[in-house]
């Protein structure tokens, strides 16, 4: 059997070099910039253990030594271990909310002697094995409720762990698997109402309830319109509320003598003819319009429970970053300090930037977490306009590379594992990028192979290559 697979072992042009060479790359440049964001001229080696970029450097040696075994196992070993290492890891988060250090707030890491590890980045490596496991079986139907509550299940657990340790950016990346799910045929009406979740709780603090409500009213009603017609409907039952609003207002005002409330007029209104409308949808077994009633009041239920959520759930910098976000206050000095200095830092680079080691405002702490969940203001500040977009770019083609490894797969478990590895950085290089330019809330996540931390690195790193081995797999299979 001289021609199988196993006795040739992995061979090299089966490899997506392409896809390797972004990673150097960004590894090369991450590391440049880390380099330059902790500079300091009495430890100028680079090898210097005692100072970040050494240690940094030591990660990336360790990082290419896994990224070796991995490229040398079989790709086979990746589904069968799928499940215990997705439990192992779930144990380890267990075990760092009980026994683990509180860093920044978060009780999130596992500290021996100078190495501390961050475990909830190796669960990011873990949950897409096991989702890629689970949804790769022959019987799995994505449509199916069961196995909908089992996917839920497996991102839940690591979640809500995660939330426990008070590690909030961590748990939000998991959003990014619905990119995975839409992906494998998921319902749209699961992204709808997730982006509509998104738009209410931002209108909830930029414009009053009776402007929310009207809109509501006027969505559900043209949307259902769009899928069954009846414009002339429509435009009676929107009339209808209008008209009876006004009525149900000035009623109210001469019984009561004062000035009522428009949102009640309003929603008592819109309750009143929503009777009539399910009773004519009834009779033309027009089935859609109970999913733009339902759709209607989830979205009032949620709008009303999100000043409680920010009042009562939120701590007050997340509570105050939100704020500072949506440009309702603003504190440069306290609560907006990082993102202005961000921002100064990110501009005051121009087109070209100042020049390696000329980053002022990096150089002289300026920037707070300026080698870690900042590190993009030095790149900014240092390579200026261009070298932001440069780096922009290659994390743009590692991420569609990444898409096109999976859409080389020819079993389940490869495409979707490979989807959740782009998801993954894609979600990571929006949140940190868009945080330091200050279009999106600061929570703390790195910036793939740039920010300093060798847990992250090792976990990123360990995604990608599996992606490599995977695909190279596949491509070696098919070329036999």
């Amino acid at each position: 059997m001289t021609g199988s697979r196993t006795d040739k072992g992995l061979g090299t042009g089966h490899i997506d070099w392409w896809a390797v060479a972004l990673y150097a790359a960004l590894v090369v440049i991450g590391w440049v910039n880390i380099y330059a964001a902790v500079y300091n001229e009495t430890h100028g080696a680079a090898f210097d253990l005692g100072q970040r970029y050494g240690m940094q450097l030591l990660w990336i040696g360790v990082s290419l030594a896994v990224a070796v075994v991995i490229l040398l196992l079989d790709d086979k070993y990746w589904h069968m271990l799928a499940y215990p290492l997705y439990g192992a890891a779930v144990l380890l988060l267990l075990a760092t909310l009980f026994f683990g250090r509180e860093i920044n707030g978060a009780r999130a890491w596992i500290v021996i002697g100078r190495v501390a590890l961050q475990p909830c980045e190796f669960v990011k490596f873990t949950t897409p094995l096991a989702l890629a496991r689970y949804m790769s079986r022959y019987t799995f139907n994505i449509h199916k409720p069961a196995d909908l509550f089992n996917i839920g299940l497996l991102l839940l657990i690591p979640v809500a762990i995660i939330f426990l340790q008070n590690d909030t950016g961590s748990a939000v990346v998991y959003g990014a698997f619905l990119f995975v799910l839409y992906r494998e045929g998921l319902d749209g009406w699961v992204y709808v109402a997730l982006i509509m979740a998104i738009v209410l709780f931002v209108a909830s603090f930029l414009v009053t309830a009776e402007t929310i409500l009207i809109s509501l009213v006027v969505v559900c009603a043209l949307g259902e319109g769009l899928v069954n017609g009846h414009w002339k409907q429509k435009a009676v039952y929107l009339s209808a509320v209008a008209l009876g609003a006004i009525g149900i207002y000035f009623i109210s005002a001469l019984a009561t003598g004062g000035e009522p409330s428009l949102f009640w007029s309003l929603l008592a209104s819109v309750t009143f003819s929503l009777v009539f409308v399910v009773m004519y949808a009834y009779r033309r077994r027009l089935r859609n319009v109970y999913i733009y009633i339902a759709l209607f009041f989830a979205s009032l239920a949620f709008v009303s429970t999100v000043d409680y959520v920010f009042d009562n759930v939120m701590q007050i910098h997340q509570q105050k970053r939100i704020l500072d976000l949506l440009g309702l206050e603003s504190d440069t000095q306290n609560w907006g300090y990082n993102v202005n200095q961000s921002k100064i830092a990110i501009g005051s680079g121009g087109l070209l930037g100042k020049g390696f080691l000329e980053g002022t405002q990096t150089r002289f702490d300026f920037v707070p977490e300026q080698s870690t969940d900042f590190i993009f203001c030095t790149v900014g500040e240092e390579w200026g306009f261009a070298g932001a977009t440069l780096v922009c770019v290659l994390f743009c083609l590692l991420i569609l590379r990444l898409m096109k490894m999976g859409e080389r797969q020819r079993e389940p478990f490869g495409r979707i594992y490979c989807y959740c590895v782009a998801a993954i950085f894609f979600a990571h290089v929006a949140i940190n990028v868009g945080m330091t330019i200050g279009i999106m809330p600061v929570i703390g996540i790195p910036l793939p192979f740039f920010s300093y931390g060798g847990s992250s690195f090792l976990a990123f790193t360990v995604l990608f290559f599996v992606a490599v081995r995977l695909d190279s797999g596949k491509r070696e299979l098919m070329r036999n």
